[in-house]
Parts: structure tokens; C-alpha cells; sequence
């Protein structure tokens, strides 16, 4: 699972020509400070918000960029209203985990001991169907079989029913940029990504005490990548895989 370092794009953050003239600032994202560190948060309802996850265009090749996937949408009649990084990949941009796109199982679960992140069991399942959404552990996942439209499989997971990850260590010093996902109790989804290095512990404590939710899911790490045109940003240093966005008619 590189992440791509030698196809840096420089140059590929550029806010005027890829954000348009709109700019709702806090409608749905913000800043947020927790101590010495700050996070973008992004909310919303998966009962109004059309929340999907995307990764191959209609030509079967991966979209690869925020860049593409929006003007793909244009052409359809859509808007681009917010996207991330949805977890972790392969050279080939294909998914390392469970790919839910559309009711159909792109890549089946990954249950698979390993080295890395995705591999630190637990690992997690972030699912989306019928106006709901959730974050599971994977196994939880499995047993339960909630009506997933959308699924993308990541990790580690963040919070466990409300614990964090038991190989978290508060002492930790590998601080990276880091961004993930949880459902809070009343089914708000809530995207956060670090504005810079945090530890494991940091940010599965910034969701369990400032968002509040008790499960939550590490998307990835270094490549950790935003749209939100609330915030000016249009991240696009690193070539990505499965894509989470909020799509809206033009």
C-alpha cells in the first residue's frame, strides 16, 4: 500500500479555478480547535444529504482526484459539494478492503492479518443506505449486514463503543496528518481531518470528547485529502482511490 510519494502533483491545490465563485462558509464545515491542535469538520445527514462514495468513472478507469470526479459530476448536472479520501488502496487505486458502490460488492471484506494500519485489527466498515449511516467494526459489520448502498473498509478503528483503539498509547510520538469518520447518536455523519501531524490517541480522543460519537473510523494517514469549498480547500497532492462525497443539483 505505497502512497504514490515519487507522483506528487505539484501545483494541484488551486482553489479559484477548482472551487468556483461560491463560497457558503459554515453551512456544514468548519475549524475546530482542540487544545494545540485543529481539525476541519464536515457534518451531514445522510436522511438529505446525498452522501456516496465513488471510484471508477463511467469509462471503468479510477477518477483518481476531486479535479475529476467534479467535472465528471458537472456533466451530469451535479455539484460537488464536499469529498475525501474513503480509504485505503492499491497502486492500481483499487480498494485494499470491502468496496460498496451502488447496492453492488466492488471487493469483498478483508478480514486478513498484516502489517500497516488497515491491518491493526480491529479495522472498520463506514457504510451508508435507506437515509442511515454507521461505522462498524468489520466483524460487527459481517454479523449484522445493515442495508449498505455504500461501504468503504479502512483502519484502524478510532473508537470501539465508545473505547479507543487498545493499541493506542498516549505517549505515542508518530504524529502524521490523519482524517476519518464517525455517525454521532442522533445519525449525523461527521468527516474530520487534522490540519497537521496527530497522534492515534489525539485523534480518537477528538471524536470521542469534542464530536461525541463511540465509534468511530481512520480513513488514512499522509495522503489525508479534503474538497470543501466552505473552507477554500481543494486538496489534490496525491492520487487517491475510493472517494466520499456530497453531491448536490446544479
Amino acid at each position: 500500500m505505497r502512497r504514490f510519494m515519487s507522483l506528487l502533483l505539484a501545483g494541484l491545490t488551486i482553489p479559484s479555478a477548482l472551487l468556483g465563485p461560491a463560497f457558503a462558509a459554515g453551512q456544514n464545515c468548519e475549524v475546530t480547535r482542540d487544545g494545540e491542535r485543529s481539525y476541519a469538520v464536515c457534518r451531514f445527514d445522510p436522511a438529505t444529504d446525498d452522501v456516496r462514495l465513488y471510484l471508477n468513472d463511467a469509462a471503468g478507469k479510477p477518477y483518481g482526484s476531486f479535479r475529476a470526479l467534479k467535472s465528471a459530476l458537472e456533466s451530469e448536472g451535479k455539484r460537488l459539494v464536499f469529498a475525501m479520501n474513503g480509504g485505503m488502496y492499491h497502486e492500481d487505486f483499487s480498494p485494499v478492503g470491502l468496496y460498496v458502490e451502488d447496492g453492488r460488492t466492488v471487493k469483498s471484506a478483508n478480514t486478513n492479518k498484516g502489517p500497516g494500519n488497515f491491518h491493526m485489527l480491529p479495522n472498520g466498515i463506514f457504510w451508508i443506505g435507506g437515509g442511515k449511516a454507521g461505522v462498524l467494526e468489520t466483524e460487527a459489520y459481517l454479523r449484522r449486514k445493515p442495508p449498505a448502498d455504500f461501504a468503504t473498509q479502512s483502519g484502524p478503528m478510532l473508537l470501539i463503543d465508545g473505547k479507543r483503539h487498545p493499541r493506542f498509547l498516549k505517549d505515542s510520538d508518530s504524529a502524521k496528518k490523519r482524517n476519518g469518520v464517525c455517525v454521532t447518536k442522533k445519525g449525523e455523519i461527521v468527516f474530520a481531518v487534522s490540519e497537521g501531524p496527530v497522534t492515534f490517541w489525539e485523534f480518537s480522543g477528538f471524536f470521542k470528547d469534542r464530536i461525541g460519537c463511540d465509534n468511530a473510523l481512520f480513513l488514512d494517514g499522509s495522503i489525508s485529502s479534503l474538497y470543501a469549498p466552505e473552507l477554500r480547500r481543494a486538496d489534490g497532492f496525491f492520487p487517491l482511490g475510493p472517494i466520499i462525497a456530497v453531491t448536490a443539483e446544479r
